[in-house]
């Protein structure tokens, strides 16, 4: 997967195809009532190299699904990714991205915790986004699965830029809710198939993943106090990788994706958001000051 190249063109024409719909269930795959639980066994994405794609850069983002979360799908689907991308091809703060999208739950609780679509180049990765399953769950049991993402980006992703370069891509969660701070064994074996030999922390599946990618959170602010506490929980054990932004600011989505990835690669806030419109950057200025990363993108093995 990762050929060809994205355009604007090809993103009118998909967009058109959605006509006036601007809501998640008809944008989006319908849910399956009583489908059999999901299971991502032997499921591996590739981020490779070739023709269209020299130098690819293999950037994951991860968008929670549960409860009232159809708004998130619907801004990505209509909007954020598709800016997002162009962002990062007109000023090129990584070479030849190849994105792949993933759609979370909870996996305590849902059937489909955790959909993933492949890494693409193309307009194929926001027709793989629409063909993901919006199912709408989540436990109400004080988290959701977002270390799903952690997981698979660590065990069943395989990338020419950590393989050949020696250098990470980009892993990026976004929702308004606490993580659940370990993976069992039990959910490793039944979302991934996985025999996993015992529980796994949110510390040290963020270390796998770091291994291949930069991880970032984004924290959803709906404005209520509990957001505070959710915005705290995640800085405690990913320090200086999560942002936040309001929700009444989810246009701006696009250019905070875009800026956390340029100032992963050792641009400046200030030349990162110098590419995007005022208020944009405002919004995404204030997200960027709880920002602090290594000086450099190479992986030491």
């Amino acid at each position: 997967m990762g050929r060809g190249s994205y355009t604007a063109s090809d993103w009118t024409k998909l967009r058109s195809s959605f006509g006036n719909e601007k809501k998640a269930e008809k944008i989006f795959v319908p849910k399956v009532r009583n489908a059999a639980p999901a299971s991502l066994s032997g499921v591996f994405r590739e981020s490779r190299d070739n023709e269209d794609s020299p130098e690819s850069t293999p950037v994951i983002i991860g968008f929670d699904v549960t409860s009232s979360m159809g708004y998130l799908a619907e801004e990505l689907a209509l909007n954020s990714l598709n800016k997002a991308i162009m962002y990062l091809y007109e000023n090129k703060p990584i070479l030849c991205p190849q994105v792949m999208c993933c759609a979370l739950g909870d996996c305590k609780s849902d059937k489909e915790p955790l959909q993933v679509t492949q890494f693409e180049s193309d307009i194929r990765i926001i027709k793989q986004l629409t063909e993901l399953r919006l199912e709408g769950g989540g436990g109400g049991n004080g988290g959701e699965s977002y270390n799903l993402a952690w997981y698979f980006a660590a065990n069943r992703t395989r990338t020419d830029c950590c393989e050949k370069r020696g250098r990470r891509g980009y892993l990026i969660t976004i929702g308004d809710d606490y993580c659940h701070r370990t993976l069992t064994s039990s959910e490793i074996s039944r979302v991934f198939g996985d025999n996993a030999k015992y529980d796994l922390s949110n510390e040290e599946l963020i270390a796998a993943a770091e291994k291949k990618y930069n991880v970032f959170h984004i924290c959803i602010d709906r404005g209520t106090p509990e957001d505070d506490r959710v915005f705290a929980d995640w800085r405690s054990f990913l320090s200086g990788r999560t942002a936040v932004i309001e929700k009444n600011d989810i246009s701006c989505l696009s250019e905070l994706i875009y800026a956390l990835i340029s100032v992963g690669e050792g641009r400046t806030p200030n030349e990162a958001l110098s590419a995007v419109e005022q208020r944009a950057a405002e919004k995404a200025a204030k997200s960027l000051a709880y920002i602090n990363i290594p000086d450099t993108n190479t992986i030491s093995f």
